[in-house]
């Protein structure tokens, strides 16, 4: 670079508040009032023929278990598996098992395009349908797809807009990092979450809408309606100015992660499916005697408006619904939550930064008492009462996950309930703070990147 070369700025100072600006942006967007949305997502479901059917896993077209140790796998060798895998913790009541996961070691692309209608950012976003979402279809990113798909291994049509997040001179990148996704039922997976900005005219397909960053939150507070793709990438839009103050300074809140993430013993690794003790095959697929947990299950699949429109495929599929929560509190004026430095086999690398509360309650019923995850009857209760701040049940990613439901909650707190010294996994952040850590990966887990999601389209304010 010559001395007389052009210096672009380090930041984009401005972005954080242009996306204020779109959140402010509710009830109508350049092209669709929020309240049309549900019914335009219904035409689109008629307009296409959807269904799936459980199918037995041996009876699955192009995929096999393997002779040598029993994994799951298509015969591209590509997609993903099902294999075996073994843990060993240093804590909790439950400090060795061995369970199925999904294993994909390919990156997927999940990416926003976003463009500017009078002034007000807008983002494309997608009525696309995955087999294990409750009703089908939600609303996705603009893109949403593995390197598989993209890369056209099924040899079917073209995945639409992927040019924008290929081509860097097709637009603008505003934000772009690695995130994990489950890290109790996937092994070691992440995903590219990118938003990138056009100038470009571009016609939306009649499966994709122009929304505001407003009109989304007012959609993430009902059910069922933004996918997960599309709400991990929206916690990584980048807040306003940081608060005034918080009880951790950034350093000593880094600092407090390293070390628990240091802190902790865990040996995790792949194993033959065939080798997983306490799981069972049957007709219907793979699972607990006890019936907790999950099940591997598989599907049939027809889907008139994917790349391909029909195929088959395994699911994980919950045993319950799940409940992620935030208990906050006002420190000082300035909102806090309290994470949650967690364990889980499938991080890449021990810990990631979760919701207060993240668990499927009926799997701790047998636990004695003592045991069970702190602040979980503190969250029940409130969701028994209804009065919990925010109360909206989402479904997990619908290509993987069968059925995967999740209550997503932000729950008050005062100091006999959550008090400023929690036990020692537990931190109070502010808001910024764990906004701030999304532009980096896997510092916050996929579950709290929906409860923060909800909190950067302003469908949830504490």
């Amino acid at each position: 670079m010559t001395a007389a070369a052009r210096l672009r700025p380090r930041t984009a100072q401005d972005l954080p508040a242009r996306l204020a600006r779109s959140a402010a942006a509710t009830g109508h967007g350049h092209h669709l009032r929020t309240e049309d949305v549900p019914g335009w997502l219904a035409r689109r479901a008629r307009a296409h023929r959807f269904a799936v059917r459980r199918t037995p896993l041996d009876r699955l077209d192009g995929w096999s278990f393997q002779p040598n140790g029993g994994d799951l796998v298509h015969h591209s060798g590509r997609f993903f598996s099902v294999r075996g895998l073994a843990a060993t913790v240093d804590e909790g009541p439950f400090t060795s098992w061995r369970q199925p996961v999904i294993h994909q070691p390919e990156v997927g692309v999940l990416g926003i395009l976003a463009k500017e209608f009078d002034g007000v950012l807008h983002f494309l976003m997608q009525a696309k349908m995955e087999p294990g979402n409750p009703n089908l279809l939600q609303l996705s990113p603009t893109v949403q797809a593995t390197r598989s798909n993209y890369q056209r291994v099924h040899r079917g049509a073209g995945v639409r807009y992927l040019e924008h997040f290929t081509d860097p001179a097709r637009g603008r990148v505003l934000t772009d990092s690695l995130q994990s996704e489950h890290g109790s039922w996937f092994y070691r997976k992440s995903n590219r979450n990118t938003l990138v900005e056009t100038t470009a005219d571009v016609e939306p397909h009649a499966d994709f809408r122009w929304l505001t960053l407003g009109q989304l939150g007012e959609l993430l507070r009902l059910d069922h309606v933004v996918n997960m793709d599309a709400r991990t990438v929206l916690a990584c839009f980048p807040m306003p100015a940081p608060e005034p103050g918080a009880l951790h300074s950034d350093t000593e809140l880094l600092s407090w992660f390293t070390a628990e993430r240091a802190r902790h013993d865990v040996d995790v690794r792949l194993v033959p499916l065939a080798g997983v003790d306490g799981w069972e095959r049957d007709a219907d697929g793979i699972g607990r005697p006890d019936g907790r947990y999950f099940r591997i299950t598989g599907v049939t699949v027809e889907a008139g408006n994917r790349e391909v429109t029909g195929w088959s495929q395994p699911l994980l599929e919950p045993c319950g619904t799940g409940v992620a929560a935030f208990v906050y509190r006002r420190l000082g004026g300035v909102p806090h939550v309290l994470v949650h430095a967690k364990v889980e086999a499938g991080y890449l690398d021990t810990i990631e930064l979760a919701p207060t509360v993240q668990c499927t309650p009926g799997n701790w019923d047998p636990v004695r008492a003592e045991q069970r995850p702190p602040f979980l009857d503190l969250v029940l209760a409130a969701a028994e009462r209804g009065d919990a701040h925010y109360a909206v049940e989402h479904s997990e990613e619908g290509g993987r996950f069968l059925e995967a439901r999740i209550r997503y909650l932000f729950v008050a707190g005062d100091e006999e309930t959550a008090p400023l010294e929690p036990p020692p996994a537990y931190r109070w952040v502010t808001v910024g703070q764990l906004n701030s850590l999304t532009a980096h990966g896997h510092y916050v887990n996929v579950q709290a990147r929906t409860l923060l999601a909800c909190l950067t389209s302003g469908a949830v304010r504490l």
